[in-house]
């Protein structure tokens, strides 16, 4: 070839070209491969986080060991579940000492001296004992548990803290019945006493001390209430709040009676029967659950109820009410045992012990026994339970539960929790109390999920579609090349600053001028509307005086006048529709603020959803705009060049030609403004309450799934129920993302193909 060279070589790539190409080639399918491993690595991590709230208890023996034979009527147990104690008819208390093979030791409360006891009330979440006695009095006190390292090594000791000898209102009356509550400078102690002449009699005793600079006085029993004329027959069990307020009465007849303490005296508030609808009626169990709010009761037929306080509709104070009903048991519950740590408690009858959650209506564990059981006791950590057996064994089962509070009802169902007038969908991770009960919904936090994402895209969606369609194929190219950087730039405003101007400067002004944005929101895109009507019907000698591209100038004061006379006629609006009556005044108040939950009977909240759909959308239109913006503009020429030929106009050729041929990219820009949205958190941390709830409002807050987990993770105890609920939450959130991206691809490969988009 002339001037040229016919060397073969020149066509040939080089060794390092060609090392490079393989290199590369092997180097991006180990990348793929390792980012695929670590997004499934993440998967099983997060996985093996949430399993263990699923499971359900495990229980297993350590350790038995014999007791001294006795008519033993409670048991207790410490902290550490070392030193238990046992305690007999005559008011004897008789520690057994596991760590020692069952070393026993006994001892009696001095108060009691010579006294014949008759009655024993125990209270295993105050630790207090009160005995009734023959003579018609009563003795309270606490059995204390204690460390001791002086030997070297941790024993546990106990100690008593016993007030001296009170008399109920009845003197030489035997006691049959007791019970007792206590604050810390009052004690309520409730009794039965059953006199000569046959009739039943209920009496509570305030005992009180007072306090001074110097200390403390003695306990006196400062007021006496007879209930006795409120009785419709003889009580089998009588109950006494933690804070000294109430008293239940479980009657022979299955009747139960809740008295409750005013400033008047004690009053009748409320008689139900538990089992009315259940053969006679008649009830096996009573007792409290921790924080003294519900009641567990028990049939003879072994059928399970709880009633919990709440108030009812029409009511202003809390009765008792049916809120769960649990699998029955084979007969009336003959033990029973409280957790001291949260809503659990177990119960069972001959050799079938069932261990039960009074918030999710869960059983954690049930089985039968080796052995018939007597009594039952708890551990105080919830690690571990009691049973004494009918041969004077003390039988030490450790348990591992440390979710109780958790299974799928409880993260996605309905829950009826403690003071509710209604089961519902609830999240509260901590509470003032140790009587709080979680509350680990998941389904407000879903809902505020797709309540933020749903109003984000409302607002984003039209502007960023209809801006790129504009830039792609109308703007002129000068204007093209300085919007569409600006929109990237866009793009990369951090999120607190976005959250920032959302809560101290959007969300003000949004309040009080809704009116405003509603006109505004009418006018803008009607008199856009209209502008296009009169600008195509002007005749073409002056359509032709502005260059193509730029008809957007001669709008732009149109733009400014709509925004302008939309903000100023918000405050007529409001004075025209939005007003309510006030109830003091009676005259009409224009106020949007408080039309709006007389109306609709939601309410209004300065940080709400329009404000995070107003500054998320913000955040969001400039994906969607750039993302769609090069779908349109990639649209080979010849296609639109060939509709324009054919006769068709700019807007049939954008609408019918360039945007179905761009859908599926469109419809990758409109996922990926999704995902944006489903995966915000610091907008909307900081422009709504933070609250979670499950309604639609648009002038409530939220809280999302996101969010919820910037915010609790970091107080969140490592590897406890709620740090393996916010895991969960991550996994439902990676769950609902891959879903949408999943479907959105299917739907992109289906457009792609439909439309033959390369």
């Amino acid at each position: 070839m002339a001037g040229g060279t016919t060397d073969p070589k020149r066509f040939q790539a080089s060794k390092a070209t060609l090392l490079m190409d393989a290199f590369m080639t092997h180097f991006i399918k180990v990348g793929g491969a390792l980012v695929i491993v670590t997004v499934f690595g993440i998967f099983v991590f997060i996985l093996s986080q949430i399993v263990p709230l699923f499971r359900g208890a495990r229980v297993h023996e350590k350790t038995s060991v014999p007791t001294p034979p006795g008519d033993y009527a409670v048991m207790g147990a410490d902290e550490w579940t070392e030193l238990p104690f046992l305690l007999r008819g005559d008011g004897t208390f008789v520690f057994v000492d596991i760590a020692a093979g069952g070393a026993a030791s006994e001892e009696r409360p001095a108060p009691l001296g010579e006294k014949t006891v008759t009655a024993i009330g125990y209270r295993p979440q105050q630790g207090s004992v009160t005995f009734g006695t023959a003579d018609g009095g009563f003795v309270v006190g606490k059995v204390k548990y204690t460390g001791d390292f002086s030997s070297g090594q941790r024993r546990v000791r106990h100690s008593f803290d016993w007030i001296p000898f009170q008399e109920t209102a009845l003197p030489g009356v035997p006691v049959t019945e007791i019970a007792s509550g206590e604050t810390d400078s009052a004690k309520l102690i409730a009794t039965v006493q059953q006199s000569q002449e046959g009739q039943t009699h209920l009496s509570v005793s305030r005992v009180e001390r007072k306090k001074s600079l110097i200390g403390s006085g003695q306990w006196k029993v400062a007021n006496a209430y007879d209930l006795s004329a409120f009785l419709t027959a003889p009580p089998r069990k009588i109950l006494v709040t933690s804070s000294a307020d109430a008293v239940i009465a479980l009657l022979e007849n299955g009747d139960v009676e809740y008295f409750f303490l005013t400033s008047g005296g004690f009053e009748l508030r409320q008689k139900f029967r538990p089992f009315g609808d259940v053969g006679d009626g008649r009830v096996a169990s009573m007792d409290f659950l921790l924080g003294d709010v519900s009641l567990v009761f028990t049939s003879p037929q072994g059928n399970n109820r709880v009633f919990s306080l709440f108030p009812k509709p029409g009511e202003t104070v809390r009765t008792f009410g049916q809120t769960k009903e649990f699998p029955p048991l084979s007969a009336g519950a003959a033990f029973f045992s409280q957790s001291l740590r949260n809503k659990s408690f177990l119960l069972g009858a001959g050799r079938r012990a069932s261990l039960r959650h009074g918030t999710t209506e869960v059983i954690r564990w049930e089985t039968d026994l080796p052995f018939d059981v007597r009594m039952a006791v708890l551990g105080g950590k919830y690690e571990s339970m009691l049973f004494l057996d009918n041969r004077d064994r003390l039988h030490v089962y450790g348990l591992e539960d440390p979710h109780p509070e958790t299974s799928l009802p409880g993260l996605f169902g309905r829950i009826w929790y403690e003071g509710a007038t209604e089961p519902k969908y609830e999240w509260q991770s901590t509470g003032g109390s140790d009587e709080f009960e979680p509350k680990l919904s998941l389904v407000p936090l879903l809902v505020g999920t797709l309540k933020g994402t749903l109003y984000a895209m409302i607002f984003a969606v039209p502007i960023a579609l209809l801006a790129a369609l504009y830039t792609s194929q109308f703007l002129h190219p000068d204007y093209r090349g300085v919007i569409k950087p600006t929109m990237e730039i866009m793009a990369s405003l951090p999120s607190v600053v976005l959250g920032f101007l959302a809560a101290l400067w959007l969300a003000p002004l949004i309040e009080t001028r809704v009116p405003s944005i509603l006109a505004v929101s009418i006018l803008l895109p009607a008199g856009a509307y209209f502008f296009g009507w009169l600008w195509s019907g002007l005749p073409v000698n002056l359509r032709r005086r502005v260059a193509p591209g730029c008809e957007f100038l001669a709008f732009l004061p149109l733009l400014v006048l709509l925004v302008w006379a939309g903000w100023t006629l918000g405050p007529v609006l409001e004075q025209w529709f939005f007003y309510v009556t006030d109830p003091v005044s009676g005259e009409k108040v224009a106020d949007f603020r408080r039309w709006w939950p007389h109306a609709t009977g939601t309410n209004f909240e300065q940080r709400n959803s329009l404000v995070v759909g107003f500054m998320m959308g913000f955040a969001v239109i400039p994906i969607i705009f750039t993302i769609t913006e090069d779908a349109l503009s990639n649209v080979p020429a010849t296609l639109r060049s060939g509709s324009l030929a054919l006769g068709a106009s700019r807007w049939q050729t954008a609408l019918h030609i360039v945007l179905p041929t761009a859908s599926a990219g469109i419809f990758s820009a409109l996922m990926i403004g999704l995902g944006r949205a489903v995966g915000e958190t610091m907008i909307v941390v900081m422009a709504t309450g933070n609250t979670p709830l499950t309604e639609w409002n648009i002038f409530s807050g939220m809280r999302t799934l996101s969010a919820n987990i910037a915010v609790e993770l970091p107080e969140a105890p490592h590897h406890g129920t709620l740090y393996r609920s916010l895991f969960l939450g991550a996994m439902v959130l990676f769950v609902l993302t891959f879903f949408v991206n999943t479907l959105a691809e299917i739907l992109r490969q289906h457009l792609r193909e439909k439309y033959k988009t390369v």
